[in-house]
């Protein structure tokens, strides 16, 4: 399935425009890699790395949805990464060099 049709389907982006825009501004990664392309294919078990705003989300891929169907149904093709609101980057920031919480 393509990327921007995926991010439609899944309702990160409110159309496949949208997610190809955001493909090409480069603000996607697939599995640690910058796709730049909106035709990129995406398959189960991917891990994609979503700049959405000033949050960054990381989503794996679960099942390829047919359709854009209600959010429950795109909820139960993907799963967070991601903690809360905080990514690994935010992780990053707050921990100290050698990775222990600041006091």
């Amino acid at each position: 399935m393509r990327i921007d049709r995926l991010l439609c389907n899944l309702r990160f982006m409110r159309t496949r425009t949208l997610a190809a825009r955001l493909v090409r501004e480069g603000h996607l990664r697939r599995n640690g890699v910058r796709v730049m392309r909106p035709s990129q294919d995406v398959m189960v078990g991917d891990v994609l790395t979503l700049a959405l705003g000033p949050a960054v989300r990381l989503v794996e891929v679960l099942a390829l949805p047919q359709r854009r169907g209600p959010a429950s149904e795109a909820r139960d093709c993907y799963r967070m990464l991601d903690h809360g609101d905080q990514t690994d980057i935010g992780a990053a920031e707050q921990s100290g060099p050698e990775g222990l919480a600041r006091p």
